[in-house]
């Protein structure tokens, strides 16, 4: 029911009356969130906008990230990632590398279990167990046992060339499926065999950079290059006909997603307008400056968004409720899309991405302005063979390239 604003015919009281809220009848769980917190206020239904909004991006095709941040396989979510994944809901993913990591435990029926966050953490301490607020990952059993699984693997894996932590990742979670007795309790290894890339946007902030060292110390040269990271998110970015995004928590994984927009229409002057739909799950709130809590209005300033108002929600509350409610939401109400694939179409998105570089004349126009051919040769060799003749703008008569990432003007150029 839509209230008729009777006093005047105020525009500011044409929004859908709110009723009493019916339980009865809304037992399915889209039911509930759609029928119930749709049709309430605050975050229940912000949780109600951010699932309309997840099914349309999964509706038109979108090209899907999950950002994921904040401890979130050491209570399960792994279970619920590797759902979406089998689904095609998920095409890319940027994590912590923590959450890999103790994503690795269970597939190896190393135990993880429920403890208590009233407890005596010397106790603890001298029991061998570490605490993440009331579960309990126990140090020999579980935490070594993993790092042997991950040292064994990077001796086994070619370092001859720098990779990318999709690359890595993508051999660490094909061990995972080739050695662990119940590969289906990872993500990691259910993202490997869906060819679903997973980033971490700070490898060395981890137990496996951690792990990394020790092969490292004895001559390993292991180069994990953050950016070819760069590289190819933003490849798989431009190439997108749409693109959206579920942020769990915040952190360097939701800019680490959200930075690919400015490094296209700042860095690369290929202005795609910002990402199409932004859906992030978070406690952090935007009055202390940082990151995880800035809004996608704020992102909008920036160039990350498409749009400040539209096709954007943010739900304050704690991920651990609000994820998993998400995740059924949209499984009951979407069918299976079939799967992007994106690991296997990498070589091909970072060629377009090098080749439209390579063709852009205004980005030539600001090299040739702002760089020396002796400094820059190779990229002066790259973009004008073996023309080192450093440009003139005065000479040519042209204008500085505008750098105002007008997102009205690209989208009209882009049709």
């Amino acid at each position: 029911m839509v209230f008729d604003a009777r006093l005047g015919g105020n525009p500011y009281l044409k929004g859908k009356m709110i009723e009493p809220l019916k339980i009865e009848g809304n037992e399915k769980v889209s039911d509930f969130i759609s029928n119930v917190f749709g049709n309430s206020g605050y975050n229940a239904r912000r949780l109600a906008e951010a699932c309309e909004i997840y099914s349309r991006m999964i509706k038109e095709d979108a090209t899907i990230c999950l950002t994921l941040a904040g401890a979130m396989t050491p209570i399960g979510m792994g279970g619920v990632i590797t759902g979406l994944i089998k689904k095609g809901f998920i095409d890319f993913i940027i994590t912590t590398g923590a959450n890999i990591y103790h994503d690795m435990h269970r597939c190896f029926n190393y135990p993880v279990v429920q403890g208590d966050f009233n407890v005596d953490d010397e106790d603890l301490l001298k029991h061998g167990v570490a605490r993440i607020y009331d579960v309990f990952i126990d140090d020999s059993d579980t935490m070594l046992s993993t790092d042997t699984v991950i040292v064994r693997a990077v001796e086994e894996y070619d370092w001859s060339k720098p990779v990318s932590t999709a690359k890595f990742h993508k051999f660490l979670g094909d061990i995972v499926l080739k050695k662990a007795p119940h590969p289906e309790k990872s993500f990691l290894a259910v993202a490997a065999e869906h060819n679903v890339p997973v980033y971490t946007s700070s490898p060395g902030d981890s137990s496996i950079g951690m792990n990394i060292l020790f092969p490292y110390l004895f001559g390993e040269k292991i180069t994990l290059d953050p950016i070819l990271d760069v590289f190819e998110t933003t490849s798989i970015v431009r190439a997108a006909k749409k693109n959206g995004v579920i942020i769990i928590g915040g952190g360097s994984p939701k800019n680490f997603y959200l930075q690919t927009q400015p490094t296209l229409w700042q860095i690369l002057l290929d202005s795609r307008g910002g990402h199409d739909y932004f859906v992030q799950l978070t406690t952090d709130s935007p009055q202390w400056g940082g990151l995880s809590g800035a809004t996608p209005q704020e992102a909008k300033s920036w160039g990350k968004v498409k749009n400040a108002k539209k096709s954007n929600a943010v739900v304050y509350s704690c991920a651990s409720i609000t994820f998993p409610l998400l995740a059924q939401y949209a499984s009951m109400n979407e069918k299976p899309r079939q799967h992007k694939e994106l690991y296997t179409k990498l070589p091909q998105l970072k060629e377009e991405l090098f080749k439209a570089v390579l063709s852009n004349n205004e980005l030539k126009k600001r090299v040739m302005m702002e760089t020396k051919p002796e400094t820059y040769k190779l990229i002066y060799e790259k973009f004008f063979g073996q023309q080192t003749t450093p440009y003139s703008p005065a000479a040519a008569g042209d204008k500085p390239p505008n750098m105002q990432r007008n997102i009205n003007n690209e989208d009209k150029k882009q049709g």
